[in-house]
């Protein structure tokens, strides 16, 4: 199997929003007699809106998704997280399944379909139902410290599952993904790329993760560490990080990303682990990160150095460490406001100045046949 992907591609294929959309839903605020600044963050989320989806008045969210990529780390074993190493993925992954996760109900609650994509839960896939574990690449990973993540084949394969699953929601008629993670260890990974990426030591990026105490952060900083030595080496291939140091579910979530804003779709990221993929992506195609919006502050220091370097700022800071995509969940309400908010204001519609013919936007079956 070719074991390479043309990142390249990305960085011709990945547009800006569009800044006249951005601009007629900002005059048609003004036209409209209100203050400006009146709704403060409404009106900036609202006006990105329309920028992403291209058209003004606004379109309201109406067809949001809670996407969830789950994976178990290697590193888990050392004890880094207060979690249960063996099957503690898997337990997270069965109570957003049968509704019991914070998740679960928020997403219900505010109107968002959920799905949860394993790629490296470390059970058998039969525990899972089949929409589930159809991308899965493999059962946990490597312990980063002193092996790689994946394999050069396996790093590619999920990288092209998670474009998949960003051309699986484009098409369905998802307009905003709220992006989370599922999985024992996954913060010492991403404080890993992000230690990499930003060139901090260890200490630096080591967060307290599932709330770990005194002696368990020291072991998670000295995995870190470790694992830095091992990242250095080839952070001029982001593929061959990912794998040598992230997982199955980070390059998924990665090539997720960056497929997601090929196809146009917005994404609101979670945690410190969709913050590290983030900061992945942008290395591959600078101008991704207009595609996507901060939801939360989870107080992991490696979440705001990658929050820094992508120069975006999070919407709400409520604490939460949890994971899940709670924090992104939470950040709807808000988006939906602003949606609702601009697309009752009518004053005149917005017409593109010169009108032209729409390209066809590729899927991953596209890009992979020019690879």
């Amino acid at each position: 199997m070719d074991t390479t992907v043309d990142l390249d591609t990305f960085s011709s294929l990945v547009e800006r929003p569009d800044d006249s959309a951005r601009r007629a839903a900002e005059e048609r605020w003004q036209e409209a007699g209100r203050p400006r600044g009146g709704l403060g963050k409404l009106e900036e989320l609202g006006s990105w809106l329309s920028s992403v989806q291209g058209r003004s008045p606004v379109r309201p969210v109406s067809a949001p998704k809670v996407l969830l990529f789950a994976a178990d780390h290697g590193v888990a074993a050392l004890g880094v997280s207060r979690l249960p190493a063996a099957g503690g993925t898997a337990a997270r992954v069965r109570a957003v399944l049968d509704g019991s996760a914070p998740v679960a109900r928020l997403a219900s609650r505010y109107g968002a379909e959920l799905r949860v994509v394993d790629v490296a839960v470390d059970v058998d896939p039969a525990d899972f139902p089949d929409e589930v574990v159809a991308h899965r690449i493999r059962r946990g990973s490597g312990r980063i410290d002193i092996e790689d993540a994946l394999t050069p084949e396996e790093t590619v394969r999920a990288f092209r599952a998670g474009m998949a699953v960003a051309d699986e929601e484009a098409d369905s008629g998802t307009d905003l993904v709220l992006l989370g993670d599922l999985g024992v260890g996954s913060t010492t990974v991403a404080a890993v790329l992000v230690g990499a990426l930003c060139g901090t030591d260890a200490a630096a990026v080591c967060g307290r993760g599932s709330g770990i105490d005194d002696r368990v952060w020291m072991v998670k900083c000295a995995t870190i560490r470790d694992s830095l030595r091992r990242a250095r080496p080839v952070l001029g291939d982001q593929l061959a990080l990912l794998g040598a140091t992230g997982g199955a579910d980070f390059a998924a979530i990665t090539g997720f990303l960056l497929q997601a804003a090929v196809r146009r779709l917005p994404v609101v990221l979670d945690g410190v682990v969709s913050s590290a993929c983030a900061l992945v992506a942008q290395r591959i195609a600078f101008r991704a990160p207009e595609w996507w919006r901060a939801g939360q502050s989870s107080g992991e220091p490696a979440q705001a150095k990658a929050y820094d370097r992508l120069t975006l700022t999070p919407l709400q800071d409520q604490g939460i460490t949890v994971g899940e995509g709670v924090g992104a969940v939470l950040a709807l309400p808000l988006l939906q406001a602003a949606g609702d908010a601009l697309a009752d204001e009518a004053p005149r519609p917005f017409v593109p100045s010169a009108p032209k013919e729409q390209p066809k936007l590729p899927s991953a079956a596209d890009l992979l046949r020019r690879l």
